[in-house]
């Protein structure tokens, strides 16, 4: 996620949407006192603009360090809650951190995807290092493991928290709508990072659904779909 207080705008940061790569172009607008959250490192040569930095934070409401980890001496995750901002950090955390007079004056985005097509990104994501990678059909019948939590990261108790929802489906187009929105002068490139390669990247995401499992992604992101206007 970035905090670009220069500019006063918040990208909340989603999964599956081309996140890493959007951070990797508005990094190019931070400043030395903006919020900018790490990322994979092997995809930080692509960032625009700064690195990682501001986002070890302290608040009373922090969650704390794991104990094992703390135990074992292990290095903080950069991912973890308990470093202060972190890449798909909920809106109402961001909101709780940053209070309510910047919360309430920034432009808040962020970007969601066709469900059905995300799904298949996050099952070809989740089972990239099994050697023998499981069915979809027998992938999705595991909601705990299969279930993408966007929806929570851009609302607060169900409603919308943020002021405009960017479709991956029309990335650039709609960053550079949504910075526009924000009184940003300036017209970014999205670069092309962190992308997983997979043999079945290309495949039509629809081939890989029955009926039934059409059925669970029509019926998990119901809010999402109803927001957006997607079908299958």
């Amino acid at each position: 996620m970035i905090i670009s207080h220069q500019h006063k705008f918040i990208f909340l940061k989603t999964k599956k949407t081309a996140g890493t790569a959007i951070e990797a172009a508005l990094s190019e607008l931070c400043g030395p006192l903006d919020v900018v959250t790490p990322y994979r490192e092997e995809s930080e040569q692509d960032r625009k603009g700064p690195p990682p930095q501001n986002y070890c934070i302290e608040h009373p409401l922090k969650p704390k360090r794991p104990l094992l980890r703390r135990l074992l001496m292990r290095p903080e995750r950069y991912y973890h809650p308990s470093v202060g901002f972190y890449e798909h950090m909920p809106a109402w955390r961001v909101r709780t951190y940053v209070g309510e007079a910047v919360w309430g004056s920034y432009f808040k985005f962020a970007f969601d995807r066709n469900p059905w097509d995300r799904e298949v990104s996050w099952y070809l994501y989740k089972t990239k290092t099994k050697r023998f990678r499981p069915s979809f059909e027998r992938f999705m019948g595991n909601r705990r493991r299969a279930y993408v939590a966007n929806y929570e990261i851009y609302t607060i108790d169900g409603a919308l928290a943020v002021d405009f929802v960017g479709r991956y489906e029309s990335l650039e187009a709609d960053l550079n709508k949504a910075l526009q929105m924000a009184g940003v002068d300036r017209r970014l490139k999205v670069p092309r990072t962190n992308v997983t390669p997979n043999k079945d990247s290309e495949r039509d995401y629809r081939s890989y659904y029955s009926d039934t499992t059409r059925a669970l992604v029509a019926d998990w992101y119901k809010p999402e779909i109803a927001l957006l206007g997607y079908g299958f």
